[in-house]
């Protein structure tokens, strides 16, 4: 369910989004990163993924996140779960005047690149894959997705 903007505004401001982050992998373990085009993060190199929305179970956010961010629907099956994750912004997809809280959920998943029909849309319009040793080091990539490669 999608919200009309000042709702989703009172939402952001008052509670945290539930999101799941998409580690993709490729078969050189190499990972997927997009460049964000919107707040937060804008600018940022970061994994696809997306909100959890409400009565929608994991199992079925996972498969539509996967369609739109990857152009492939998958299950959370395939996927491992690396764990949840506290992202904090201090501006928000409207604006600089409300902060964001997500609750993270990260799954890793090992796909073959010619699989996915990446779009080009409003959350993303590059792509790159990147090993996480460079991705580590590299002042683009937003801290939150470095956190993914920092677990032990």
């Amino acid at each position: 369910m999608f919200l009309d903007k000042q709702t989703f505004s009172t939402v952001i401001a008052s509670t945290p989004l539930v999101s799941i982050d998409l580690v993709i992998v490729n078969t050189r373990n190499e990972v997927l990163l997009g460049k964000r085009l919107n707040k937060p993060a804008q600018g940022f190199w970061f994994v696809p993924g997306g909100r959890v929305q409400k009565n929608e179970t994991l199992d079925i956010a996972f498969q539509r996140l996967t369609l739109n961010e990857l152009g492939v629907k998958f299950s959370i099956e395939q996927a491992q779960l690396l764990g949840p994750f506290s992202h904090f912004y201090t501006d928000y997809v409207f604006g600089d005047d409300i902060n964001t809280h997500y609750v993270a959920i990260a799954y890793k998943l090992v796909v073959d690149t010619e699989q996915l029909n990446l779009p080009m849309d409003s959350q993303h319009n590059q792509y790159q894959w990147l090993s996480p040793e460079v991705l580590l080091n590299n002042d683009d990539v937003h801290l939150h997705t470095k956190w993914y490669f920092q677990i032990a």
